[in-house]
């Protein structure tokens, strides 16, 4: 099987306008709060259920795909998104859309940071937003595993990966190992090595040089150098993108303090959009507005180029029988992981009877009637806000 790196999308399903495109990934990058669980779930909603730009078994490839590249996997799932609707120029729009509006807000909280030495107070709002996430992600868990889960051998693999995942084994070697087993559960070894790296082969060649980048000393430069390494290395959620910060920020180089770093993290976390913003706060208080523009052009700059190197064979993937089960394995476990990660920040969001009673109302609300997740979001932030009074 002869593979092409230049693939254009498929005709058999709804093409879009790169100012559709456009609006749907300003409006999500502007409202999806809680992590990346939260944003593919609204991104779910959104382009399956909605408007049906993807098959269910379309989005759950393309997650997949976005799990077994570094990066973060929400803003690649976009970029995804962007290219199967409208080629090259859609790849660019959807991500630079779903990252904008969370760099404006962030750079707008560094400012009040550096202005006046200290975070606004958001407790409140997220106090009404946490739970109605948790509803979000359990609707999205709930559609993704029914087209996911297609045999009993593929469910057993998807609680597997949930019961190590809680026992924090490593997440990339469990995509990995789920997809593996998956093929050799239903093929036999020798041919299934055999067409697996022919369908591995392509996409993940790209070793950055960057990642062994050496910085003796603060400058524009070297700052977009290092966030290009680790948009090109880290895998995981924002809290190893603190121990990986922390390493060279702190510890090496001493650009930032301790309490610096969390309050950059802790922007990252509580605003909408990729937790990866957590780069433009720290860029705007090393080198102000021009180091936010660095260090978020240079963090997220590898999630565009994995994504355009790996996009086009992902349809192909799924065409070969071994390949596909490869696939299908890292597709249970990706969900195994998102549940997980909801299984834990659902003890942080349901905090008392009212937080419960906000998730379970808001999880009637999408699975009867389907309303519109950014609804759901904005009534929650207005109970929040309601609870100071």
């Amino acid at each position: 099987m002869k593979l092409s790196v230049v693939e254009q999308p498929p005709t058999d399903r709804p093409s879009s306008s790169l100012a559709e495109i456009a609006l749907l990934f300003l409006k999500l990058g502007s409202i999806a709060f809680g992590g990346p669980a939260a944003h593919i779930a609204m991104i779910e909603e959104e382009v399956v259920r909605r408007r049906k730009w993807l098959k269910r078994e379309e989005f759950l490839d393309l997650l997949g795909a976005t799990n077994l590249i570094p990066g973060p996997n929400s803003t690649e799932l976009a970029i995804h998104i962007g290219h199967r609707q409208a080629g090259w120029p859609g790849l660019v729009v959807a991500g630079a859309c779903f990252i904008l509006p969370a760099t404006l807000i962030v750079t707008g909280f560094a400012w009040i940071y550096v202005r006046f030495g200290r975070l606004p107070e958001t407790g409140a709002l997220l106090y009404g937003v946490k739970p109605v996430i948790i509803a979000i992600v359990l609707q999205a868990l709930w559609a993704l595993g029914r087209a996911a889960i297609k045999s009993k051998l593929l469910g057993a693999i998807g609680l597997v990966v949930f019961v190590l995942s809680v026992m924090r084994m490593n997440e990339l070697a469990l995509l990995a190992v789920a997809g593996l087993v998956a093929i050799l559960l239903t093929r036999s070894l020798a041919s299934a090595r055999k067409q697996l790296q022919i369908a591995l082969a392509q996409p993940a060649v790209v070793g950055f040089a960057l990642s062994t980048a050496q910085v003796a000393a603060f400058g524009l430069w070297p700052l977009f150098l290092f966030f290009i390494k680790v948009g090109s290395i880290l895998f995981g959620s924002g809290y190893v993108l603190l121990a990986f910060l922390r390493r060279d920020l702190v510890e090496r180089w001493g650009w930032l303090t301790d309490a610096q770093l969390l309050d950059a993290v802790a922007v990252g976390q509580f605003t909408p959009g990729p937790v990866f913003t957590t780069a433009t706060f720290i860029g705007y208080l090393l080198a102000g507005t021009k180091g936010a523009l660095i260090a978020t052009v240079g963090i997220f700059l590898p999630a565009f180029i994995f994504v355009a190197l790996s996009g086009p064979i992902v349809p192909r993937l799924r065409r070969s029988k071994v390949a596909g089960a490869f696939l299908d394995g890292v597709n249970v476990a990706s969900l195994a992981l998102m549940a997980q990660v909801t299984f834990v920040l659902g003890r942080s969001a349901l905090v008392d009877p009212f937080t419960v009673a906000i998730a379970m109302i808001s999880a009637f609300l999408l699975l009867r009637y389907r309303l519109n997740a950014a609804w759901l979001v904005a009534g929650g932030a207005l109970i929040g806000l309601l609870s100071l009074i």
